[in-house]
């Protein structure tokens, strides 16, 4: 798919500019108890092909054509896509008790974690939170900082001396599970890296397909076998690492996130499955959202070489440059001194964010932008089209890093949603902020990145938002 498709006008008038006597019949009035314009049952119909196959161009052309409050066309079950700011935050953050996460976004992706954090909701996602914070404290980040330096010094290892192209989509993904293992779950789970990425991927794919395109849970579909076997490996692979933690003991000092699971479960605070549950969902959104920041950061810096140049230049002065030259790899004291690193990364997050569509499901009713929805609605918010409104993000399709140097205004602020908002707020932002900031860091310093003769990049908007196959880049020694 293209990534320049542009959404629609956000000065368009919106349900609430408009008094409802003034307002003319809505056509999809007889498909929906929201107040609200939207697609007819027919134009989504006809609308199936583009939905699976490019779901970003689909969501924007429906905020452009019914505006920041688009219903769908299901009178049971209504649906509602959220595009304004106002409403998005309403959901997330000012009435967040009254969304749940008891949506079919989050319902199938429990097919595979289970009752973790990213898909559990209520008192078990409170418990689950609680027993997990220690391991995201400040304090633990310094090791986080030292470990994503070690993975990207491996990354950077086996890239070519004298230029080539490289997979830095594959690179990214091994160098991201290296961190987790390593810091979360207090081994390395590098050696089960190939057979747990591989059962994830496989997993997900098969989830991502059973949302587009729904099918009877009974129907024995080729699709559903192939997500039986993925889980399976995912349980076995998940505790082989669980026994080789057991057997190498745990202190009571120990504050990585598996000895604190392991705790949990040894005082019956915690299920056994509810460690599988919590181990593989830090996998996904530990390891595959940290990896798809990483690429895009790389990929968009490849295409624009003036920002490139800006951090290499921040690079040289913070750490001397590439080690030939006297300089030294990036440490968690330099973090404050890589704004312009850390930019890139931010708007990379603006343009590609990893988690590109979230869902509520209204626990009763509520109202959004001043029409009324029932309890029980779905609110669909993208950050994706959020991060491209023009009045908040001037040039929005264009990457700058210099918007995150000066600061974002309020209003964008609210509106840059990488990482969610409220109390849901993904629990692991730090961790991937401070992450990828090194990675970039480590493997810039030494380092060019540019587009690979030929090469084009199609986006897979999937759970997170994947180059499809990879993506290539040449690199060569700066």
């Amino acid at each position: 798919m293209s990534t320049s498709t542009t959404p629609g006008s956000p000065g368009r008038p919106q349900p609430s500019d408009v008094a409802p006597e003034e307002r003319p019949p809505r056509r999809n009035a007889r498909y929906t108890p929201v107040d609200a314009d939207g697609p007819l049952p027919h134009q989504m119909v006809a609308a199936v092909p583009r939905i699976r196959a490019d779901p970003l161009a689909f969501l924007a052309s429906v905020q452009a054509r019914h505006g920041d409050l688009a219903a769908f066309p299901m009178p049971r079950l209504p649906v509602v896509l959220v595009s304004s700011p106002t409403a998005a935050r309403r959901v997330l953050v000012d009435n967040h008790r009254g969304w749940s996460k008891r949506t079919a976004q989050y319902g199938a992706l429990s097919a595979v974690t289970g009752s973790g954090l990213l898909t559990s909701d209520g008192e078990v996602w409170r418990e689950r939170r609680r027993t997990a914070q220690p391991a995201f404290h400040p304090r633990g980040l310094e090791s986080v900082a030292d470990e994503s330096v070690a993975a990207a010094r491996r990354m950077r290892a086996a890239w070519p001396t004298w230029g080539g192209v490289v997979d830095v989509d594959a690179g990214g993904l091994q160098a991201t599970l290296e961190v987790v293992g390593r810091t979360l779950f207090g081994a390395d789970v590098a050696q089960d890296g190939e057979r747990l990425v591989t059962a994830v991927l496989e997993a997900l794919e098969v989830v991502v397909g059973r949302v587009r395109t729904p099918l009877p849970a009974w129907l024995p579909t080729p699709a559903r076998r192939r997500l039986r076997r993925a889980v399976q490996e995912l349980d076995e692979a998940s505790a082989a690492l669980v026994a080789r933690r057991r057997a190498r003991g745990t202190s009571p000092d120990d504050e990585d996130l598996l000895a604190l699971l392991l705790r949990a479960v040894d005082a019956g605070d915690l299920a056994p499955h509810g460690l599988r549950d919590e181990l593989v969902t830090m996998v996904i959104a530990g390891h595959e959202t940290v990896a798809s920041a990483l690429t895009w950061t790389l990929h968009l810096l490849a295409g624009n070489p003036s920002a490139q140049a800006r951090v290499a230049e921040e690079l040289d002065e913070v750490l001397g440059g590439p080690d030939d030259r006297g300089g030294r790899s990036p440490a968690w004291g330099d973090l404050r001194s890589l704004v312009r690193t850390r930019a890139a990364v931010e708007e990379s997050l603006r343009l590609f964010p990893p988690a590109w569509v979230v869902s509520r499901r209204a626990l009763a009713e509520d109202v959004l932008d001043g029409v009324t929805v029932p309890a029980g609605t779905t609110a669909v918010i993208s950050p994706w089209l959020l991060h491209r409104r023009p009045e908040l993000f001037p040039e929005p399709e264009a990457y700058r890093p210099e918007r995150f140097e000066v600061g974002l205004d309020r209003a964008a602020r609210a509106a840059y949603l990488p990482f969610g908002a409220g109390p849901r707020l993904c629990i692991g932002r730090d961790f991937a902020l401070v992450e990828t900031t090194l990675l970039v860091a480590e493997l810039l310093r030494g380092s060019t990145v540019r587009p690979a003769p030929g090469e084009r990049v199609h986006v897979d908007a999937l759970v997170t938002m994947r180059p499809r196959g990879g993506l290539r880049l040449r690199v060569d020694p700066r």
